[in-house]
């Protein structure tokens, strides 16, 4: 039986429901679309700086997209407005699926860890009001390591090194194919989760496993390490 891996997850909406954002983006521009733009641009200009030799923490960029969109619409933003989405975003609830998979991965024996473009502290007081920051053996942040954000390959290598593994001997799990495409780049086994408005691309590096949810994610890995609790490793 090959030696389980350990497990890394990304943390905004793969494991947090993205969804819960609705309400503020809804009241402030009035159009159904404008959370998922929102959310798109904060990654593409996360990477965009992030390939620029520039660093800004992931919230700091999140309220200038805010900002920016705004704009665009000849909106303008209050600052009870970010303080809305700061503490939304703070709060999302997890997906429903996702207690449950992550306690049957640790009662399994998987070591279970997470990697974010998230500050360490928004990261925990996000875990900690979804329940399940006690699973969580540590907890990564680009922000306190390499200040690079992810796909970068120096977030990944620099998670490998902390944890002194081969970067094969660790599997990302992430609902964001550009998240799984830097992860295998790096030399990482990764996992796509298929939530709600993702999907595969069929160039690039290819994640080693694919399901509908974390669920699906973990029967596969469950299958393939051994069923077996981790007192009977």
């Amino acid at each position: 039986m090959p030696e389980r891996p350990m497990v890394v997850f990304d943390v905004n909406e793969t494991l947090l429901d993205l969804d819960s954002l609705h309400p503020t983006f809804n009241r402030i521009f009035n159009d159904p679309g404008a959370m998922r733009l929102w959310f798109a641009n904060l990654i593409t200009y996360s990477e965009a700086l992030t390939l620029s030799g520039v660093y800004v923490p992931f919230t700091d960029i999140g309220g200038a997209v805010l900002r920016m969109l705004a704009a665009t619409r000849d909106i303008t933003i209050s600052g009870a407005d970010s303080a809305e989405l700061t503490d939304r975003f703070a709060a999302m609830p997890p997906h429903l699926e996702v207690p449950s998979a992550l306690r049957r991965l640790h009662d399994h024996g998987f070591r279970l860890f997470t990697l974010t473009n998230n500050t360490l502290e928004i990261s925990e007081r996000q875990l900690e009001r979804a329940g399940v920051i006690d699973l969580f053996e540590r907890r990564f942040s680009v922000d306190a390591t390499v200040r690079r954000h992810k796909p970068a390959p120096e977030a990944y290598h620099a998670v490998a090194g902390a944890l002194e593994v081969e970067p094969g001997d660790i599997c990302l799990i992430a609902c964001h194919v550009w998240d799984t495409i830097g992860a295998v780049a790096a030399g990482w086994q990764a996992a796509l989760i298929l939530r709600e408005g993702n999907a595969p691309l069929d160039v690039g590096p290819q994640p080693n496993y694919v399901g509908q949810d974390l669920d699906a994610i973990a029967d596969q890995l469950i299958e393939r390490y051994g069923a077996h609790g981790p007192d009977q490793v």
